[in-house]
């Protein structure tokens, strides 16, 4: 397994594990998921963080570290929406 692999497999359990605790689901589509897992992975790897994929990095740590998944809008984003943003978690009905 690459390195790459082997941090996207990390993101994985580490989202599934938040998720459970949180009483979220992953997104069901494995598809989907597995982009957005990647994107989330390609942050980690370049960045050093997990920042969400769907949110543009600026620079500035203090408004950054606002994006680092599980970023700070996941939680009304997913009950007003049933999801957040990223579609990487989902409301569990």
């Amino acid at each position: 397994m690459s390195q790459a692999e082997d941090l996207k497999k990390n993101m994985y359990e580490w989202t599934e594990k938040y998720a459970r605790k949180m009483g979220f689901k992953l997104n069901p589509d494995r598809e989907a998921l597995d982009y957005v897992l990647g994107g989330l992975a390609a942050r980690k790897e370049k960045f050093g963080r997990r920042y969400c994929p769907c949110r543009i990095v600026t620079g500035d740590a203090e408004e950054d570290r606002k994006i680092i998944c599980p970023c700070i809008y996941h939680k009304e984003e997913i009950e007003q929406d049933g999801k957040c943003h990223c579609e990487l978690f989902f409301r569990s009905d």
